[in-house]
């Protein structure tokens, strides 16, 4: 019977595995054995785009229109997308001069099956497809392929005739203005008054000077000069620093490195130029308009579109305050296109959730796993090309997560692949977040009634480490007579859990977190602690130590006496699977899509909710009242031990 029992629970345990990988998914783009396709150009076959210039009234996104014939169909043909439009041999790297470069080096940035809106492609070898493009900062071409694209690249002994062949080629579509400022990100700067607005464009600091002009809506436009950031693929490999910086009229260049593929091999894509500016002194809760410019040194002007938004609340003030918190969203294509392991498919649903109720929203929370570029540089443009209308608008602050940051060797917690050979190096760049150091992604932020405490789940936390000493000290600092709500982000669960994986490991979160963590969250009585990494919802009651300390689900009055612990991974990717296991802790599962959201009423009220991305209807709710008074009382090792002599 015990030998039985320990059969199913490794039955379960290799489940487990298989869940976690399928619902972490593969990076499509790495399914494309792109670095061993063969050249098979027919002169019968062909591809055409149109139109071929896309953006003439100012559009960052627009819809191509791809034709294509062979004269020898299959059900394996397939069209990618390549930017730069030129992707042949003479675009690779010579990285050892006793091996040629492989025919093609540079994978697509998005692909879709031959037939996949045109059902009669294997008669009649005709087909078209309806695509997306976004400016990238460079030229687009599409190509024909057939024989499928199997990465094959762990079976090297493989036949030719299962590798890609290239059949045929497109004329070149680009952009009016390639280099043109796009996709900003607003972000809290390291003070509350302060609002930072991080965008990409073309125009390096030998061309341009970069810059946002700003002010009160209606008042007087003041510019605000910005700090540029870029990195390359041959640079030094890096990992927990920076590398280079050059100091040129306020304007920083820092170059940076990767530590492996596919991010300084076939993911490589030229990232162009992140800016960010600081805008400073702002009223609290004023209404400012701001627009990206750039300064060519023949003394023209490129603008962005004008953008708006809400300046924060000052720590402290009495008003409506509301939050949204989620994690593991991604991204995915409107026109289909990348899809077929069922990798993000929630993401666009809750992106358009959040735009249809984004008057009623103020800050967000995208706590890791960002958009699962995987070492695909080129997604971090989708990504930001999919939420640029709610981060140009409403503060858009991460977390760092292991799809961010994990590589081998790189001073990641975890030592696993997770980022393609990012490790960290395009979160860092692509937002800003108050960070001390940005190779070391915790910090805290203030809005209003809130702190908020964030930290870098893929970095040491254990008590003694430097990161430890940080959620100690945010924890600490905090005046919950002005700010009562006190929040605990994190990417990984390192509360509680009942995802499959976590489950069958016993612990039910990550390893030794909560015997680490949860005496600080005790201590400075943290009211809810809310994480990603498990793509799915769950709630806790109010626990500690793996005890319930109310058993109230809906309305709690009072001290809560523990942290409610949120698993809100369900914004996009696949989703996961909870054990079947029940926990007297876990108040409410949900296997869905969606995302939370937080109300402060006032110093008194907050009001949570749990919506699906499906139709942004609330699922799950409580609401915590109480006085400050309340916060002061004394629970279980919430306060220092005392004898009748002290």
């Amino acid at each position: 019977m015990r030998g039985l029992r320990m059969i199913m629970w490794t039955i379960l345990l290799v489940l487990a595995i298989l869940h976690r990988a399928s619902s972490h998914g593969i990076q499509p783009l790495s399914r494309i054995a792109i670095h061993k396709a063969t050249l098979a150009l027919d002169n019968l076959a062909y591809v055409k785009a149109s139109p071929t210039v896309l953006g003439l009234n100012g559009q960052n996104t627009e819809w191509v229109t791809v034709e294509y014939s062979s004269p020898n169909p299959s059900m394996d043909d397939w069209i990618g997308v390549f930017s730069p439009a030129n992707f042949s041999a003479s675009t690779c790297p010579a990285e050892n001069p006793r091996v040629y470069p492989p025919l093609l080096c540079s994978a697509p940035i998005k692909f879709q099956y031959a037939n996949y809106t045109s059902p009669d492609y294997k008669v009649n070898g005709k087909g078209s497809l309806k695509l997306q493009l976004i400016n990238q900062r460079s030229d687009f071409s599409f190509a024909l392929f057939s024989n499928g694209f199997l990465n094959v690249s762990s079976q090297k002994s493989l036949p030719t005739r299962v590798l890609p062949k290239l059949v045929a080629v497109s004329n070149t579509v680009s952009f009016a203005n390639p280099n043109a400022p796009v996709y900003p990100r607003l972000a809290q700067g390291k003070q509350w008054d302060e609002m930072t607005v991080t965008w990409t464009s073309g125009y390096g600091i030998d061309e341009a000077e970069p810059f946002v002009q700003w002010g009160p809506k209606g008042g007087h436009q003041q510019h605000s000069p910005a700090v540029t950031l870029t990195f390359e693929r041959s640079s030094v490999e890096m990992v927990d620093s920076l590398l280079l910086s050059i100091n040129l009229n306020n304007l920083v260049v820092l170059v940076l490195g990767y530590a492996g593929a596919p991010a300084r091999t076939i993911g490589w894509r030229d990232p162009g130029y992140i800016h960010t500016s600081f805008l400073k002194e702002l009223w609290p809760n004023r209404v400012y308009t701001y627009k990206l410019g750039h300064r060519l040194f023949n003394s023209t002007y490129v603008w962005s579109q004008e953008y708006q938004f809400r300046a924060s609340p000052f720590p402290g003030q009495n008003s409506l305050q509301r939050v949204v918190i989620f994690g593991d969203m991604g991204k995915d294509e409107a026109d289909g296109s990348n899809e077929y392991n069922n990798f993000q498919r929630g993401s666009l649903n809750t992106t358009k959730q959040l735009i249809k109720d984004l008057k009623n929203i103020d800050i967000v929370f995208h706590i890791g796993d960002i958009c699962y570029a995987n070492g695909y540089i080129s997604q971090w443009d989708q990504f930001t090309a999919q939420i640029e209308p709610i981060a140009s608008a409403v503060p858009y602050m991460l977390a760092s997560g292991n799809h961010e940051r994990d590589w081998p060797g790189t001073g990641s917690f975890y030592e696993n692949n997770d980022s393609g050979g990012e490790c960290g190096v395009l979160a860092e760049t692509m937002f800003f977040v108050p960070a001390e150091n940005r190779a070391k992604y915790w910090y805290s932020t203030d809005y209003g009634m809130f702190r908020f405490c964030i930290a870098d789940s893929e970095h040491d936390w254990r008590e003694g480490t430097e990161q430890y000493k940080f959620i100690e000290h945010c924890l600490a600092s905090v005046d919950r007579q002005k700010q009562p709500w006190l929040v605990f982000l994190a990417h990984r669960v390192l509360g509680y859990s009942s995802d499959l994986s976590y489950a069958v490991e016993g612990s039910f979160g990550e390893p030794m977190a909560k015997e680490n963590l949860q005496k600080l969250w005790q201590k400075y009585k943290v009211d809810i602690a809310i994480y990603g990494h498990a793509h799915n919802y769950e709630r806790t009651c109010p626990i500690y130590e793996n005890q319930c300390t109310d058993n109230e689900k809906r309305y709690y009055k009072g001290t809560l006496k523990g942290t409610i612990h949120v698993v809100a991974g369900g914004a996009g990717a696949s989703l996961s699977p909870f054990t079947t296991l029940k926990t007297k802790w876990s108040l409410f599962r949900d296997y869905d899509y969606g995302f939370i959201k937080l109300t402060a009423f006032d110093h008194s009220n907050l009001l949570f909710e749990y919506k699906k991305s499906s139709d942004g209807k609330v699922y799950d709710s409580f609401r915590i009242s109480r006085d400050y008074r309340d916060i002061l009382a004394c629970t279980v090792d919430s306060c220092p031990p005392t004898t009748l002599a002290s």
